[in-house]
């Protein structure tokens, strides 16, 4: 179709090589890289969550990127809000290349998002608290006796999903599920867009992770966790949770040495990336996918 506006999604693990390869498209066709990743929302991390540098974003123009205070909460609904004001913003012919890890966002693109009320950071947590202490079998009979379609829908009962489930219900008094069947179409619906997942080989992401940690801690990575323990933020906030703060914050307080620290972080990230692997697996089995470089294979 003469006119079509073009997207270009490309979704995979941390550490895959997303984001040169989205940089490399942008800066070839003239187009907008725009931030498909929670934790990349964020100001004060950019070093911590990998986030493009200032060399990067002077060389291409960068969306969204930083953009969203540690002190606040960034739902996937405010993304997506976020997102149809870019749309509304942008020249027709420039294309767009979406790039991240964050599963939920991509759907958002393709799908459609259940536009769900945001819930009451105090309710969350009192959810959260609720549950703590529950083994997966409790958790999903809980979430049985709240949501019991939401409840059949789930293979594992997770505790950010049941979370998620039982508070929508208390506050609102629907289940999660009837917001689920009401959503909205994609995002991109009527784009001509290309879809693809990053999926290096397993031993080359493990490489990558391990080197990508060391780095991040000489180029930037502790300055940025004191900077953010300075403000001193509830713990629960999501910035607080990237994959090294924790284990910084520990070696700046002499839990663990250096070496521990970073040997901990790798680790969470290992387990992050499988995670996202899982996801884009489960949802995204029909994108094309692609190798380090963009190869394809």
């Amino acid at each position: 179709m003469t006119g079509q506006r073009r997207a270009v999604l490309i979704a995979g693990p941390t550490a895959s090589g997303k984001s040169a390869l989205a940089l490399a498209r942008a800066r070839e066709r003239g187009g907008i890289v725009v931030n498909a990743d929670a934790m990349q929302v964020y100001d004060t991390l950019r070093v911590v969550t990998a986030r493009p540098g200032p060399e990067d974003e002077a060389s291409a123009e960068h969306r969204l990127y930083g953009t969203v205070p540690a002190a606040q909460r960034f739902s996937t609904g405010q993304w997506v809000r976020a997102v149809e004001d870019l749309l509304l913003g942008i020249e027709p012919e420039r294309e767009l290349i979406f790039v991240g890890g964050t599963g939920l966002y991509f759907d958002a693109l393709t799908n459609g998002f259940a536009d769900v009320p945001e819930i009451s950071t105090a309710l969350t947590l009192e959810v959260q608290q609720e549950i703590q202490a529950l083994d997966e079998p409790r958790r999903m009979a809980l979430l049985a006796a709240e949501d019991p379609e939401t409840a059949r829908r789930l293979k594992v009962a997770d505790p950010q999903r049941v979370t998620r489930a039982i508070a929508v219900k208390r506050a609102t008094g629907r289940p999660l599920s009837g917001f689920q069947q009401a959503q909205q179409p994609g995002l991109l619906e009527g784009w001509a867009v290309e879809r693809y997942v990053l999926s290096p080989d397993r031993d080359v992401l493990r490489e990558r992770i391990a080197r990508r940690f060391e780095a991040m801690f000489a180029s930037g990575a502790v300055e940025e966790v004191e900077a953010l323990r300075a403000l001193d933020l509830d713990p629960s906030l999501p910035a607080m949770k990237a994959i090294g703060v924790r284990e910084i914050s520990d070696w700046l307080d002499g839990v663990h040495s250096r070496e521990e620290a970073i040997t901990l972080a790798t680790i969470a990230t290992h387990q992050y990336a499988k995670r996202q692997r899982t996801w884009f697996r489960n949802r995204m089995g029909d994108w094309p996918r692609l190798g380090l470089g963009g190869a394809p294979l």
